[in-house]
């Protein structure tokens, strides 16, 4: 199985096309975590609560639309019981992981390894430090 992260899913909805291309040749293992959805919808709330944004409503609810019909579409794994004790588990091992930054990194990166998943992403600074941790970078 294969984990979109955030960023994977943002360039996926901007339409990447090799990122696009991946997506669908392995359309049947792909998944994303409940914390890209958080991740996703933070994101949106406050671009469409900015004051500066104001102009800009129509485009950013259109963007926001098509988020929504995405995340109707794909395998959204969540943060279960198993996932968190390997979360736990990853930042008593490793005390660098448990930097405020990556905390949301370190939720998908213990939800991947609680489904033996491998999660794409173009983060490897903070993704590399989680051990048995597979990634791959879909942009190169």
């Amino acid at each position: 199985m294969y984990i979109l992260d955030t960023d994977h899913v943002s360039l996926w909805l901007e339409d990447h096309p090799v990122v696009r291309s991946k997506a669908a040749e392995f359309e049947a293992d792909l998944a994303i975590t409940i914390v890209t959805v958080q991740e996703l919808f933070n994101g949106w709330v406050g671009r469409l609560n900015d004051p500066a944004q104001a102009n800009h409503q129509v485009r950013l609810y259109a963007k926001l639309s098509k988020i929504v019909a995405y995340l109707q579409e794909v395998k959204v794994l969540d943060l279960d019981d198993v996932a968190d004790r390997c979360f736990r588990q990853m930042l008593t091992d490793n005390p660098n992981l448990r930097k405020n930054r990556i905390q949301k990194d370190m939720r998908i990166a213990a939800i991947a390894l609680s489904s033996n998943a491998i999660v794409v992403t173009r983060n490897r600074r903070d993704f590399e430090q989680v051990p048995g941790l597979r990634i791959e970078d879909w942009t190169l």
